[in-house]
């Protein structure tokens, strides 16, 4: 990566610490390498190609990058989308190459209004490492266990950490990221300088994912992403399948199931429960393919949301981006893409008022609590339905938006109007008010314009590809 060009003077005497080296540490360090010497502070010994690392076990399921999320990290890394095309990266336009069935019915594959980045994370996570470690100005502290965060309840100075050696550090800092992820201990850090709790808000659907890799029928070198989802407004386990097409010419294909309808990590039952949604499209395509492995089940996709931004007592010197400030059900795919938007946040509020100026943490907090809030919003609304979910139950203004909301969704099966209005909402490249602009609200009262599709939009040679790929392959998935 080239070397950015410093914006203030005296930035070489500048430090920032960021509290892990995942994709959202790595961005928030891309971020302040302008501004700082970035020292990058992970647990974990990461490794030098796209290989599992072993803090993420969730990297072996489904995860894409939105638009919304890779123009951010294209912003803050430029030529990152080419560099992980290169390595064999999907650039999928949507809906274009999308073969989906939403809860009001099948997309059609209208000439492209978003796009995503599919691939494993692995390598999403590895060409942005490669290229973060390649700047002078970030080192990265493997292997170091952070013990506290220095300071007080006004202001954070710095992190105490234990290296491999054992050695007991001291990291001072003008400015500390906590971007350590689902295991993040900030509220506790926080707590032992005498900052007050922030509010928590949790909404578990008890969805279980079960992930298996295949490889894929030869001649499918271009095929679309295939999901079925479930449909939150009918009182059953919600069950969603996908494939998404990744790089060595596999496909990682993902079931999940709320509360009472979890898929099991049974290999023989793999196929059956993809056969079992709303349609057996995906099961019928993957009894084509060869397994490449038994399926990994992961239960943590519980949605919890931190306010950080409404502590009042904020201290100065203390940021929480990603996952440190709220996870998500994985099926939306959002986390990456609010990572990467918290990225950008942070970057543009240290180049206006630098890194060190008064009230610079809580502005930042509060500009990453945006696209926090409309990846919660979606994520939520819809969680919160399902049959046993856990949570606070939606209110009258957010029911009538619900109804809403399945309104545009039928209306988005035969208007390339509303469903460009949902897929800009839905990668986060707009906010959820692009929804209800009055020429959209117009077209969803009006309804489709088209018949509903009757099965999935697979084109004829897509189709061909599949069925008939070598007789072998047919039996190896099956067996």
């Amino acid at each position: 990566m080239s070397q950015p060009a410093s914006t203030s003077s005296g930035a070489a005497s500048r430090r920032a610490v960021v509290i892990g080296g995942g994709m959202a540490g790595m961005l928030a360090a891309a971020a302040l390498s302008a501004y700082a010497d970035v020292t990058v502070v992970e647990r974990d010994a990461l490794p030098d190609g796209p290989e599992p690392r072993k803090g993420l076990p969730q990297a072996r399921h489904v995860h894409v990058v939105w638009s919304g999320g890779a123009r951010a990290m294209e912003d803050l890394l430029p030529g990152l989308i080419d560099g992980w095309l290169a390595a064999g990266a999907r650039r999928i336009p949507l809906p274009t190459g999308l073969v989906s069935l939403q809860p009001r019915g099948w997309f059609r594959r209208w000439p492209e209004m978003q796009f995503m980045i599919a691939c494993s994370r692995d390598l999403l996570d590895w060409v942005v490492r490669e290229r973060v470690g390649k700047n002078a100005r970030v080192t990265v502290v493997e292997r170091a266990e952070l013990l506290s965060l220095r300071g007080d309840a006004s202001r954070v100075t710095g992190v105490s950490v234990r290296t491999s050696d054992g050695e007991e550090r001291v990291l001072e800092a003008d400015l500390v990221v906590d971007a350590a992820g689902r295991g993040s201990r900030a509220t506790a850090w926080l707590a032992r300088l005498g900052v007050p709790e922030a509010p928590l808000d949790e909404v578990d659907s008890g969805l279980t994912y079960a992930s298996r890799v295949f490889r894929a029928p030869p001649g499918t070198e271009d095929f679309p992403l295939v999901n079925v989802q479930s449909d939150a407004t009918v009182p059953v386990p919600g069950r969603t399948t996908t494939i998404v097409p990744i790089e060595g010419g596999r496909w990682l294909v993902t079931l999940s199931g709320t509360r009472g309808g979890e898929p099991t990590g049974s290999a023989e039952e793999f196929e059956s429960f993809a056969r079992g949604v709303r349609h057996p499209v995906v099961g019928e395509l993957i009894a084509h393919a060869e397994p490449l492995g038994d399926p990994v089940v992961t239960h943590s996709t519980v949605n919890r949301r931190r306010f950080f931004e409404k502590v009042r007592e904020w201290p100065e010197g203390f940021v929480a981006i990603g996952d440190s400030v709220a996870t998500y059900n994985p099926v939306y795919g959002h986390g990456l893409s609010v990572a990467a938007q918290g990225a950008v946040a942070l970057r543009e509020h240290v180049a206006e008022y630098g890194l060190t100026a008064p009230g610079l943490a809580r502005r930042v907090q509060r500009a990453v609590s945006g696209p926090v809030a409309t990846a919660w919003q979606l994520a939520t609304s819809t969680d919160i339905l399902y049959p046993g979910a856990i949570g606070k139950q939606p209110g009258l203004a957010a029911k009538l938006l619900g109804q809403y909301v399945n309104r545009l969704m039928l209306a988005a099966t035969g208007r390339p109007l509303v469903a460009k209005a949902f897929f800009d909402v839905v990668t986060l490249s707009k906010p959820v008010t692009a929804l209800v602009r009055p020429a959209v609200a117009i077209a969803v009262l009006r309804g489709p314009r088209r018949a509903l599709l009757t099965e999935p939009p697979l084109t004829e040679p897509e189709l061909k590809a599949v069925t008939e790929a070598p007789k072998e392959s047919g039996t190896q998935a099956r067996g």
